[in-house]
């Protein structure tokens, strides 16, 4: 996963070893050697992820943390605040800063990375819906709202699975009197019980339950569709850092060790539940914005008017992020026959097929849409050339691979397509120029015989060596 992490520390060897190590793993990685420098390349650079040392002459971290998480602009960006303080005031405060985590040195290089890469999901997840958002509200659909900082982080409705009572009466005691409502159990099924019956903001995970596996648990909760996107908090010991850095990998969200300090578990809460209200305000505003003004009423992709909008920011995005992304322009191959022969109730219903393998095919950031009559168009951003390839070539089998049920007597009917693509680095590229570009590759793959995929200064995919590449790349 390519990210821009901006490391932060005002002592040189501090900053070339984070960078080697984050370089190793295939991270940009930006340096700045004091607050002042740091607030300006997180305006000018918007990374992806800072780490911030706490001790530095002039603007220590936590100012610098509280000036990045008080814009609205960058309140955004996860924080990871380094240090060698040890008194668990310290890490409060950075914390009660507006920091997603603090890491003490020496700097345990598994927690490291399994945290970097977890914010770094989180990140790219909220970046789409504030994009979302901040469409919708140039097209007056909606009135933008205000920051991270600024959502309420009280009466949560918190589920604690804990098997050690004098460890759950803690965490109670201390949730209940930070203005929560808070439950405990003491195992996974109880736990599942209480879920099906009440909704809840977070769930706090022992990983060291006496008769089974708290990271199984945890593992279960974010694979079932009802609880995978409820932040949760882990639970272990210094020992546990191997199965804290796995849980965060499948998509826990923050974790505690024990002994656990209250205000740590309050501080820790509060930055869970304000995301989580964060990010439930950005989704309901892009609900908000799916409406006929914005979306196509037969498939329920994007039209034309949102997709300009929208291919116009993550242009500009482009342009302050260093990063690419790819235009696909995608059209159903002899579209007016199917229609001819099967009437046009048949040639709807093969339109909302076709929309939906597009979106089931492409990750939850990218945006497709459908310009018009057979043509669809999708956006990938942050996206390198092989890796899409790689999804237009995904995009084409998806079509071809399975014939399309329109309730014809003859059976199923069998449906190609020509895809056309581009890449747009910081170039300079208007929405128009990208959307000719890809549409003159599109072109292309129509002459050369359909049911293919052309990019501009690649001419047609090799479908077998695209698969290749893809089954290397999962390896």
């Amino acid at each position: 996963m390519s990210a821009r992490v901006l490391v932060v520390d005002d002592i040189l060897p501090n900053v070339k070893l984070l960078e080697a190590k984050l370089s190793n793993e295939y991270y940009d990685v930006l340096t700045a050697m004091n607050g002042e420098e740091a607030l300006l390349k997180v305006g000018e650079e918007s990374p992806d992820l800072v780490l911030l040392d706490v001790m530095m002459p002039g603007m220590d971290g936590f100012e610098v943390c509280a000036r990045i998480k008080g814009n609205p602009k960058t309140a955004h960006i996860p924080v990871v605040m380094v240090t060698a303080l040890t008194d668990a005031n310290d890490k409060v405060r950075g914390l009660e800063s507006g920091a997603d985590d603090f890491l003490s040195k020496p700097i345990n290089d598994v927690a490291l990375m399994a945290r970097v890469r977890s914010l770094v999901r989180l990140k790219m997840s909220t970046d789409e819906w504030r994009m979302r958002e901040n469409t919708a509200s140039q097209l007056g659909v909606v009135d933008e709202n205000a920051g991270l900082m600024s959502e309420t982080a009280e009466n949560a409705n918190i589920l604690i699975v804990e098997d050690k009572s004098f460890e759950l009466n803690k965490m109670e005691n201390t949730l209940t009197g930070a203005n929560h409502n808070v439950m405990g159990v003491e195992n996974g099924i109880d736990a599942m019980e209480l879920i099906a019956a009440h909704e809840f903001d977070l769930l706090i995970i022992s990983l060291n339950l006496d008769h089974e596996d708290g990271l199984r648990l945890c593992s279960h909760l974010k694979s079932n569709e009802r609880t995978r996107s409820i932040p949760l908090v882990m639970v272990g010991g210094e020992d546990d850092m191997k199965r804290i850095a796995h849980g965060l990998e499948i998509g826990a969200h923050d974790y505690i060790l024990r002994p656990v300090d209250r205000n740590e578990l309050v501080a820790r809460v509060r930055t869970q539940i304000r995301r989580k209200r964060f990010q439930e305000r950005l989704r309901a505003t892009y609900e908000i914005s799916l409406s006929m003004a914005l979306t196509d009423a037969l498939t329920g992709l994007y039209n034309r008017r949102y997709l300009e909008v929208h291919l116009e920011k993550q242009l500009r995005k482009n342009e302050e992020s260093k990063k690419a992304l790819a235009v696909l322009m995608i059209d159903i191959d002899h579209f007016k026959p199917v229609n001819d022969t099967y009437g046009h109730k048949a040639g709807d219903e093969v339109l909302k097929v076709f929309a939906a393998r597009l979106k089931d095919n492409l990750r939850s950031f990218d945006m497709v849409a459908r310009l018009g009559g057979e043509e669809f168009v999708a956006i990938l951003p942050d996206v390198s050339e092989a890796r899409a390839h790689m999804v237009a070539e995904r995009l084409r089998r998806a079509i071809a691979d399975e014939p399309f049920d329109v309730g014809a007597d003859s059976g199923p009917v069998t449906i190609t397509t020509s895809i056309g693509g581009t890449i747009i680095n910081q170039d300079g590229s208007t929405v128009l120029q990208s959307l000719e570009r890809a549409d003159k590759a599109l072109y292309e793959a129509k002459e050369t015989g359909r049911n293919c995929a052309v990019f501009e200064g690649v001419g047609k995919l090799d479908p077998e060596q695209i698969m290749v590449s893809e089954r290397k790349s999962i390896e």
